[in-house]
């Protein structure tokens, strides 16, 4: 299947992942103030400052160590920062308490390198789990999972388990999973570092739809041919620091 970088009619059907955009006032949704983050034998980011808005897609790109997976935790309030603020639009995510919190990342979507898909359950398993996590109901459920299996081309696979699937399908359905549930933001860290070229390059179109339709996307990467295929803006990242950020990779 191709996949196309700008919505089609056909993309309609897909009401759950449309955002509504919003015209003359650019919302933030992620926003660092001076972070750091100090542990007692390195150093994983220092004074880091960058905002990202609505409906952006960003590539963080920076080799192992650099401090990309530490900057996605903080997001989720997995890892606190030793200095600075992280916001969530207004919020402090690292002031929320434990129900407040569990609500503001069911507002977020991750796709992990090694998928974490439920190996005992099918790929409409894996999606209906998720969704019933948040209380959707049957009928909900039925409706929406054969849409976004058909967004990203995974029909065929509907009652198939993860052995069973390709690399390529896996984390196709890890992506699947992670927006079915209306996300404002995805968090994509090193989605492909597992995969061939062309199951990149399938993976990384599926992103830009889902940015195109409205989502906000933040993909984690060291691969400089992802982030030039995206010719998206680009966060450079060395030694825990921002070293370089740019609205487009070319």
């Amino acid at each position: 299947m191709g996949y196309s970088t700008t919505p089609t009619k056909d993309d309609v059907k897909y009401f759950f992942f449309v955002r509504t955009k919003i015209y003359g006032k650019i919302r933030e949704v992620i926003y660092f103030n001076n972070v750091s983050k100090i542990y007692k034998d390195a150093t994983a980011l220092l004074d880091v400052t960058f905002v990202i808005e609505a409906g952006e897609f960003v590539s963080i790109v920076g080799h192992s160590g650099a401090g990309k997976t530490t900057l996605t935790k903080m997001i989720l309030a997995e890892e606190p920062p030793t200095d600075g603020t992280v916001f969530f639009e207004s919020i402090d995510v690292h002031k929320l308490k434990s129900k407040d919190l569990t609500n503001l990342r069911r507002r977020i979507g991750v796709v992990f390198q090694d998928y974490k898909l439920l190996s005992n359950k099918t790929a409409y398993e894996n999606i209906a789990f998720a969704m019933e996590a948040v209380g959707k109901t049957e009928e909900e459920i039925a409706s929406d999972v054969p849409h976004v299996l058909e967004l990203v081309d995974l029909s065929h696979r509907l009652n198939h388990f993860p052995d069973e699937m390709s690399g390529g399908e896996k984390q196709r359905l890890a992506i699947a999973r992670a927006i079915i549930n209306q996300p404002e933001l995805i968090i994509a860290d090193e989605p492909t570092g597992n995969l061939d070229p062309v199951n990149t390059h399938e993976i990384v179109q599926i992103l830009k739809k889902i940015n195109d339709l409205g989502t906000t996307v933040i993909l984690t990467t060291h691969n400089r041919g992802i982030i030039e295929s995206v010719n998206k803006r680009v966060i450079t990242m060395e030694n825990g620091k921002i070293v370089r950020d740019t609205k487009h990779s070319k």
